[in-house]
Formats: C-alpha cells, sequence, structure tokens
C-alpha cells in the first residue's frame, strides 16, 4: 500500500493535528503557553500581562482551548486558564501538544514578562495578607466555616508519625502555620522547626501558640520561602497545611520546597480540592478554589518530586480536603 492510500485510509489522524498546529502557529499564542507553565491566570490578567484588549485576548484564548492546548478552570465568577492536567495518554493529540509544551519551556521567559508575572503575584500577595491582617483574631472562626482544624491536621499527624518511624528527621519546616496549631505535632517530631509566615498578625500568634506549649525548638520567622533560599536552610520535612489556596503561585511552593529539602526530604500538604463556593474568597481570604489532585501531581514532577501517598476526606459541607505527600529522592530539584 502506497503512503498516499494510507492517508486516505485514515485522514482523522491528520484532521485532529490540524488545529494544534494552527492554533499553536501565533508567536503571541506560544508566548501565553509559556507564560502558562505552571500559574494559572485570569483573562485580564493575561490581557494586563500582554498589554492588549480583553476581547482580543479572548478570541486567543478561545482558539488555544478549541484546540486542547489549554482549559478554562473557574474561580468563583472569574474564568481562568491553564495547561490541560491529562495529557498522559498514548494519543497522537496528546503526544503533539506535550511536543508543543517541551518546545516553548526550553526558552527562557523575557526579563519584561517575568516582571510584570511577578507584579500580578505581588498583588495576589498584598490581597491574602490583607485579609489575614483584617481577621487574624478571628482566623481560626474563619478557617472553620470551611474545615475544622482537627478534620485535616489529624490525618497529617497519622502520616507523618507513621513516616517518622523509617525516617530520620531532623529539622522540620511549617510553611504558613497560622495560629501554630500544627507545630507541637513538629516539635515532637523533629529536633529542630521553623515555622514561616508573611503575615507579622499570624506569626504573634504562633507565638502565643509556642509559649503556651514550651515549644523550645520551633524558630518562628517572617518571610516567604525565598527568605529561606537566601540563608541556604535545608530540611528533612515541610509542610504547608491549607496553605496553597491562599498562596500567589502554588506551584512555586513546590519549586521552592525541592530546593529546600535535603535528598530523601518529604513536603505534606492538605488542601482542599477543586470547588464551586466562591463564597470563600470573601469570607476565608481565599485565592483559589481548590485544585484538583493531577495539578499538585503535575507540580510536583515539574519540580523533581515523586507523589506518595494520597488521602481523601469528603465534608459535611460539600468540601473535599486532599492530604498528599511528594518525596525528594534525588539530588534534582
Amino acid at each position: 500500500m502506497t503512503s498516499t492510500a494510507a492517508q486516505s485510509d485514515n485522514p482523522s489522524q491528520v484532521d485532529t493535528l490540524a488545529p494544534i498546529f494552527k492554533a499553536s502557529g501565533d508567536p503571541l499564542r506560544l508566548e501565553i503557553l509559556r507564560v502558562l507553565r505552571r500559574d494559572t491566570f485570569g483573562v485580564l490578567e493575561l490581557s494586563q500581562l500582554f498589554a492588549m484588549r480583553q476581547s482580543g485576548m479572548s478570541h486567543h484564548l478561545k482558539v488555544m482551548h478549541k484546540a486542547g492546548l489549554l482549559e478554562p478552570q473557574r474561580e468563583g465568577n472569574a474564568i481562568f486558564y491553564r495547561r490541560p492536567l491529562n495529557l498522559n495518554s498514548d494519543k497522537l493529540t496528546d503526544q503533539t501538544i506535550r511536543q508543543v509544551f517541551d518546545a516553548v519551556d526550553r526558552i527562557p521567559l523575557p526579563p519584561h514578562l517575568q516582571e510584570k508575572i511577578e507584579a500580578i503575584r505581588t498583588q495576589r500577595a498584598d490581597q491574602s495578607q490583607a485579609f489575614f491582617a483584617r481577621y487574624a483574631e478571628k482566623f481560626r472562626e474563619q478557617q472553620e466555616l470551611i474545615a475544622a482544624f482537627d478534620l485535616y491536621a489529624k490525618p497529617v499527624a497519622d502520616l507523618i508519625s507513621q513516616r517518622a518511624q523509617r525516617q530520620n528527621w531532623k529539622v522540620a519546616l511549617e510553611i504558613g502555620p497560622g495560629e501554630g496549631g500544627f507545630l507541637p505535632v513538629l516539635s515532637r517530631t523533629c529536633e529542630h522547626v521553623v515555622a514561616l509566615d508573611n503575615s507579622r498578625d499570624m506569626l504573634a500568634k504562633a507565638t502565643r501558640t509556642c509559649i503556651e506549649e514550651k515549644l523550645h525548638n520551633v524558630d518562628l520567622i517572617e518571610g516567604v520561602t525565598d527568605t529561606l533560599l537566601a540563608r541556604g536552610d535545608a530540611f528533612d520535612l515541610v509542610v504547608a497545611n491549607m496553605v496553597l489556596h491562599h498562596v500567589p503561585s502554588p506551584a512555586d511552593i513546590f519549586l521552592d520546597a525541592a530546593a529546600l529539602m535535603n535528598t530523601g526530604g518529604c513536603l505534606v500538604i492538605s488542601d482542599l480540592c477543586s470547588h464551586d463556593q466562591d463564597w470563600a474568597k470573601e469570607n476565608c481570604g481565599d485565592l483559589w478554589l481548590g485544585f484538583e489532585p493531577e495539578e499538585l501531581t503535575n507540580w510536583a514532577i515539574d519540580a523533581g518530586l515523586v507523589a506518595g501517598e494520597s488521602l481523601f476526606i469528603g465534608l459535611r459541607n460539600g468540601f473535599q480536603v486532599q492530604v498528599r505527600e511528594f518525596w525528594k529522592t534525588t539530588e534534582s530539584g
């Protein structure tokens, strides 16, 4: 059979590839794919990044979505866009889209785009900090509108206790300790604990917890993960309880945790699964309405981490919490 005859027998494969190449055959769209490597941005944010009208940006996003290069993610009343979560099949279209992503990811972002991305992240961080400054005295009350502390803290503590029996963990980091409710667990598990938070008000409450619980091996630091990276700190265990949905770029938590962890270290995360209860943004200071499990897995893989055990906890109010562990098995990351 000639190649021409073979093509005519199965024209659909070529037909499925054409929209992908057409949608990606534009420099601006390739730039959009680059900035969405790890981040999720709304239409207005992308318009801001590329200095263009919202209607024009919406057209590009629609074309890319139709071709399978992007997928929408609803956050309250706004639509955000991200790269597709499930591109693991051997289908020709999935392979082609992965090849497009691999190609654009080899090109570093230009400084002016990186600066604009940082500006958007700063806006998000300011929004989150303003919430915690306003509700520091009612933090637990606000958070428990979604999930009572013990509902996720106990499963995380049990997981860490099981792992600690086999691991020689000496130094632990908790990102975003809040009132410090989980610090007693880490204090008992490791010789030294660092609690990192960018909210001075919340650190003050965590300090009171350390005094009341007589936690003498805990250091409380005001700052972000970059603060610890600059100091050259290294940890065996990193914990982030119900933190990701408050941070400007959740994917960066994985990258920074991987960079901060010793080989053989473990990152334990509890957070909400994706949901549609947008009142959580105003009442609980949430920047994101939870996450698909595949999102966390993809961010971890991108950071050089290996996924371990997963636990899903359904709550009566319709929320679901996921408890996940990720391991640093090599020097990379």
